[in-house]
C-alpha cells in the first residue's frame, strides 16, 4: 500500500466527513465485506457513512454485520442520489473503472465528491483523486484491513469489522486456495481470529447455505451443461435465461460453479457463460500464468486479475460460444502446461 496515498486519506478524515462507501455491480462477499468493515471504522472515528450498493447480493451474506444498513441504489433511488450528492468523499472499493458501478456510475461520476479507490484488480483507470491499489493480495478486505490498522487507533477495530474482513478474505480466495500464497494474508487472518470471530462458523453460513434450487443447478451444470475440449485444455458451461429460470436462479446461486469446471484433471482454463437479458456474463479462470484478464479485456469488454476475470458478451449464446471456439487454436500453446 502506497504509504503517502494512505497517509493523504487519512488526512481528509481527520475532520467529521458526509461519506459515501460503494462497489462494484453484483456484488460478491469481498466487495460486501470490505464496505462494511470500512464502514464500521469510519462509524467509530465519528464520521457520518452510508453504503450504497448498484443492486442485491447473494443471500449468504445477509448475515454480515450492518447488511441491513445498506443502502440498493435500484430499490431506493432518491435516498442514494441524495446521499451521493452531498459526500464529502466516496470510497471506491473492488474495483478499478467507474463503469463498474453500473447504474450508479452517472451519479457518482457527477459528484463534486473526492474519489478515493482502493482495489486489487490490475490496470486502474485514473479518473480517482486518490488511488490505494495493491495488485498482489488476496482481496480487497486485506487492504481495508491494512488502511484502518494504519490509524493506529486499534480500540476501534472490533469483532463486527474482523468478521465482514474475514468473510471478504475466505471469499475471494475460495476459502484460502488460489490468490493467498501470502504471509501476510494469513498474519490478518491470525489478527482477526484473536478479536474473536469464529471462522468455522463464518465458513458455514457462506458455504452451507445452499438452496435445493441451487444445488440441483449445480449438478445439472456438471451433468448437462460442462463441455470438456481436451486438446485446448478448456472446459466450458453455459447456462441460457430458460435454464436459469428453470432452476429459480438468484443473485449467487452461481457462485463458484466455474470452478468446478477448472478442477477438471488436464483443464487450465474455465468459463462460465450465464445468458442475462441483453447480454451474455462470461466468468474466466486459469491455471499458471495464463492471464484470463488479458483475454476479457481483449475479446470481452472485461478484465479482473491473472487466474480470475469477468467480462460481457452482446453476440448472443451462439455466437459467443463460436467466439471461444474460433479464439481456442490461437492460445492453444499458452494453455499446453
Amino acid at each position: 500500500m502506497d504509504s503517502s496515498v494512505a497517509e493523504q486519506v487519512r488526512n481528509l478524515l481527520s475532520v467529521p466527513r458526509k461519506i459515501v462507501i460503494t462497489s462494484h455491480v453484483n456484488p460478491d462477499g469481498d466487495a460486501v465485506g470490505s464496505s462494511l468493515g470500512l464502514f464500521w471504522f469510519l462509524s467509530g472515528l465519528g464520521h457520518e457513512v452510508h453504503v450504497i450498493i448498484p443492486n442485491s447480493f447473494p443471500n449468504f451474506l445477509i448475515w454480515m454485520p450492518g447488511c441491513d444498513q445498506i443502502l440498493h441504489h435500484k430499490d431506493q433511488l432518491q435516498l442514494s442520489k441524495e446521499h451521493i450528492a452531498s459526500a464529502d468523499l466516496i470510497f471506491c472499493l473492488d474495483f478499478n473503472a467507474l463503469n463498474r458501478l453500473d447504474m450508479l456510475e452517472e451519479a457518482v461520476r457527477s459528484s463534486s465528491a473526492l474519489k478515493v479507490l482502493i482495489d486489487h484488480h490490475v490496470q486502474p483507470v485514473q479518473e480517482f483523486d486518490h488511488i490505494i491499489s495493491v495488485v498482489e493480495t488476496s482481496s480487497t478486505s486485506e487492504i481495508i484491513f491494512d488502511f484502518i490498522t494504519s490509524f493506529d487507533k486499534p480500540h476501534l477495530i472490533d469483532k463486527r469489522i474482523a468478521e465482514c474482513i474475514y468473510a471478504g478474505i475466505m471469499t475471494d480466495t475460495g476459502s484460502f486456495s488460489y490468490s493467498c500464497n501470502y504471509e501476510h494474508t494469513f498474519a490478518i487472518v491470525a489478527s482477526l481470529i484473536a478479536l474473536g470471530i469464529d471462522v468455522e462458523h463464518i465458513h458455514r453460513l457462506v458455504y452451507d447455505t445452499y438452496t435445493e434450487s441451487r444445488m440441483r443447478l449445480l449438478g445439472f451444470s456438471l451433468s448437462e451443461k460442462l463441455k470438456v475440449l481436451n486438446q485446448y485444455h478448456t472446459a466450458y458451461i453455459s447456462l441460457t435465461k430458460q435454464e436459469l429460470r428453470r432452476f429459480k436462479h438468484q443473485i449467487g446461486d452461481t457462485e463458484g460453479i466455474v470452478n468446478y469446471a477448472l478442477s477438471v484433471r488436464g483443464i487450465n482454463l474455465a468459463i462460465l457463460l450465464m445468458e442475462r437479458e441483453k447480454y451474455i456474463r462470461l466468468s474466466f479462470r486459469s491455471k499458471g500464468n495464463f492471464s484470463v484478464n488479458e483475454l476479457a479485456r481483449r475479446y470481452f469488454n472485461g478484465g479482473g486479475h491473472r487466474n480470475a476475470a469477468g467480462g460481457n458478451s452482446y453476440l448472443g449464446m451462439e455466437k459467443t460460444l463460436g467466439q471461444i471456439h474460433d479464439l481456442l487454436p490461437a492460445i492453444k500453446d499458452q494453455l499446453d502446461y
